[in-house]
């Protein structure tokens, strides 16, 4: 690895994730790549989430597994409180996944060889997760729709176009992004708020883009994500909530 020995860490927020969260803590410790420190934040939950984590990690004293708290309620404040963590105990690098979406096996290795190719940020594909529902044909090309159209949205939104962006604007799911630990602190992190108020990694993409134009997206990078708010909002509510929270719903941490 260029500079040194990497030091990966994957943070994990999760929010009332009892449920969910256990699979995927299971696809992490199941990754072929097992050079990683894992640390998921319970943000605040008001069910059993650090408990399941606390007893998968029991069970599976082979992962180094941490889990910390956050209080403040947000997916930007628990991501940063988890990526300060891990700085703060010797991470070189970070990457994030969310605690109902399911990382490919091979994804550490994948994060592994963004880096090792020179990016210093870099995110990859989102594809609908099918062990939730019975998924049809058409909702199986949907969320990858959604993203498509999310990213084009991107390129075209006046907020994204600011001269003093040295770099194009790449469309990176919170999900699915990793960064250097120096980037990120040059940046100045997720910002520590709601998803209600702002997109947290729309937010670090677009402060990244003033400081380099070391990031991308690979091909071999999969994270499946959950369908559940899909389902909620709908197509065109989805669309809207992704386009600056055009479309509000009531409930937004869907469970």
């Amino acid at each position: 690895m260029p500079g040194g020995r990497m030091e990966l860490w994957v943070v994990v927020p999760a929010y009332n994730e009892e449920r969910s969260i256990g699979a995927t803590l299971r696809r992490l410790a199941a990754q072929t790549d097992a050079g990683f420190t894992l640390v998921v934040v319970d943000n605040a939950s008001a069910d059993g989430t650090g408990g399941v984590v606390r007893a998968f990690a029991r069970e599976h004293p082979e992962l180094d597994l941490r889990l910390v708290v956050e209080p403040a309620k947000g997916t930007g404040a628990a991501a940063d409180a988890g990526i300060r963590h891990a700085i703060a105990s010797g991470a070189t690098h970070l990457a994030r996944t969310d605690a109902d979406c399911l990382p490919s096996l091979d994804w550490i290795a994948a994060v592994k060889r963004g880096f090792g190719d020179g990016l210093q940020m870099v995110s990859g594909p989102l594809r609908p997760r099918t062990d939730e529902f019975r998924l049809r044909w058409w909702e199986r090309r949907l969320l990858p729709a959604v993203v498509s159209l999310a990213a084009m949205f991107g390129r075209l939104r006046p907020g994204n176009r600011d001269r003093s962006y040295i770099g194009p604007y790449v469309m990176m799911p919170g999900c699915n992004v990793a960064i250097t630990a120096g980037l990120y602190d040059r940046a100045g992190g997720f910002p520590r708020t709601r998803i209600e108020d702002v997109h947290e990694d729309r937010a670090l993409v677009n402060r990244v883009r003033t400081l380099t134009t070391s990031y991308g997206l690979r091909k071999d990078m999969v994270v499946f994500g959950s369908v559940r708010r899909l389902r909620a909002y709908g197509l065109v509510g989805t669309l809207a909530w992704y386009a600056d929270h055009r479309y509000r719903p009531d409930v937004v941490d869907i469970r």
